[in-house]
């Protein structure tokens, strides 16, 4: 069995890390007694209220943030020399100090002792756990602050929880602003660590209303970064939205770049219930200029790169069963756009509709749009919501879905005067299954409808890839169908696989008739589809 001492060194000295499993195996739940000596002398000198290990921008950033409200933190880098450039440039004239090994980064850290991991997602939080956990004592705390894929922020927590180490997995979002001057904090895991990090956590976070942090606790184990997971694939389709709703201006209205950037039509929506951080950065996008005068947006390669939260929300969609429908459009959308030199050759030889100029009321037809956009903002959010009530119950996590939309209010990518509204919804009722059935929702579709389904079929006709607008509409239209083609569809299945059906009459009760005498001779009891 390796010793204390071997594997303090060994994480000091950047010596390879092996996996998890070989150091729960070797390294003991607590320090030796010497070395509970040791770290008892260096707390009684402790100084700081926190760590925070990544000194990337987002880890300045977060540290000079918490030292505005008052908390000394330590800084640590694997690379030491940056701490000593953050010492000297950034954090100069701040209550910041700094650490060249994790164990003097420990030994200046006050009980219960609290770090923050701010690392690349995946084997380098697990590594960084597996340094840390020989100079820990009981009730010491590792908070990961990356987008770490939820499943392993569940198995950390318990394996930490083994050795008497409280786990943290917190959701960040609100980028390199946002972590300087208030993000969202969306934290999850063991919760007897909150009480110890509640002050820090709710003193840094953005403030909306009267005040009110965007940061609470969200739930169990893997509950924080699954929140934030769902709040990233929103962000994904709350841009192709938007990116659809400015394709229909230019293709189907032909308005002109110059015209969208000196008409302010993005401006203006920011009045409305649009009022968001994304529809004002793309107020702001359409007017920017480049060096030479001229504007900007229309030379980016239009292919859209993606970190793979998006992707992760549609694959939990498709194993909890449910219908993010638009979420994973947004997805395939920026998939579509990495095509681009396929599409320049399709471009050429596939033909759609031909090109008509548009002879309505353009001011009416933008009315269309803008509503177009409200009424697919609502679905992807009831959607995003039914998805985190949904693991709620795969996983027994007690989720507060009003809270979850505060926390959203400010200091994330998607914050919005909108989440409000989403707030009072849950507020009134804390069971709401689907916010398409709250009365506030439900009237706000209604009255979009016609307009969204006239910029819907315009598109359509026009040519104009819509795949947000157009799956939202569709999600809307099956969710108030009492009745779905279905029944033929499990019919087809019980036809060919014995599959089994329920009655209207019956349901519970499966029914496998044997189709052969009415549809056919075709049979077969293997083929599941």
């Amino acid at each position: 069995m390796v010793t204390l001492r071997k594997a303090a060194a060994a994480a000091s000295e950047g010596e390879p890390p092996r996996d998890a499993a070989s150091v729960a195996r070797d390294v003991p739940s607590l320090p030796s007694a010497s070395f509970r000596s040791y770290l008892s002398a260096a707390a009684a000198m402790a100084q700081a209220d926190i760590a925070l290990i990544g000194l990337a921008v987002m880890g300045q950033n977060l540290i000079l943030n918490m030292n505005d409200h008052g908390f000394v933190v330590c800084a640590f880098n694997r690379t030491v020399s940056k701490v000593d450039d953050f010492l000297a440039n950034e954090a100069k004239g701040t209550k910041v100090v700094g650490a060249h090994s994790l164990e003097e980064m420990v030994s200046k850290l006050k009980k219960p002792r609290r770090i923050i991991l701010l690392v690349k997602a995946g084997q380098a939080v697990d590594d960084f756990i597996q340094k840390l956990v020989p100079l820990l004592e009981t009730g010491d705390i590792i908070i990961d602050g990356g987008n770490s894929e939820y499943r392993d922020t569940t198995r950390r927590c318990r394996d930490l929880k083994a050795k008497g180490i409280l786990f943290v997995g917190s959701g960040v979002s609100g980028g390199e602003e946002g972590a300087r001057y208030g993000p969202s904090l969306m934290p999850g895991g063991n919760k007897e660590a909150w009480p110890h990090i509640k002050t820090i956590f709710q003193g840094i976070a953005a403030k909306v209303g009267t005040g009110e942090p965007c940061c609470d606790w969200v739930g169990e184990e893997g509950a924080g970064h699954f929140v934030k997971m769902v709040h990233n694939g929103i962000e994904y389709g709350d841009m192709q939205l938007i990116g659809e709703a400015y394709h229909l201006m230019k293709d189907v209205l032909g308005v002109e770049h110059d015209g969208m950037a000196k008409g302010s039509v993005f401006e203006e929506w920011n009045k409305t219930e649009l009022d968001s951080f994304l529809i004002e950065i793309t107020a702001n996008i359409l007017k920017f200029q480049d060096s030479d005068g001229t504007h900007l947006l229309p030379k980016i390669r239009d292919s859209a790169g993606q970190k793979g939260t998006g992707k992760w929300t549609a694959i939990s969609a498709l194993e909890y069963g449910m219908p993010v429908t638009l979420i994973g459009e947004a997805v395939f959308a920026r998939c579509l756009s990495s095509l681009k030199d396929e599409r320049i050759q399709a471009s050429k030889k596939l033909k759609g509709p031909q090109k008509i100029q548009f002879k309505g009321d353009k001011k009416s037809f933008l009315e269309d749009i803008r509503k177009a956009l409200y009424a697919s903002k609502i679905i992807s959010y009831a959607q995003g919501f039914m998805l985190l009530r949904q693991a709620a119950t795969e996983f027994g996590w007690t989720l507060n879905y009003g809270g979850i939309a505060l926390m959203w209010r400010g200091g994330c990518i998607i914050r919005s005067v909108f989440l409000g509204k989403i707030k009072d919804a849950f507020d009134r009722n804390p069971e709401l299954q689907n916010l398409l059935l709250d009365d506030f929702f439900k009237s706000a579709v209604e009255n979009c409808q016609e307009s969204w389904r006239r910029a819907v079929s315009t598109g359509v006709q026009a040519g104009i890839p819509m795949p947000c607008f157009t799956t939202a509409l569709s999600f809307y239209d099956g969710y108030r169908h009492e009745m779905l083609p279905a029944n033929l569809i499990q019919a087809q299945r019980d036809y060919f696989g014995a599959h089994t059906y329920e009655l209207l009459a019956k349901p519970g009760k499966f029914i496998h008739t044997n189709w052969t005498g009415h549809g056919g001779s075709v049979s077969s009891s293997s083929y599941n589809a």
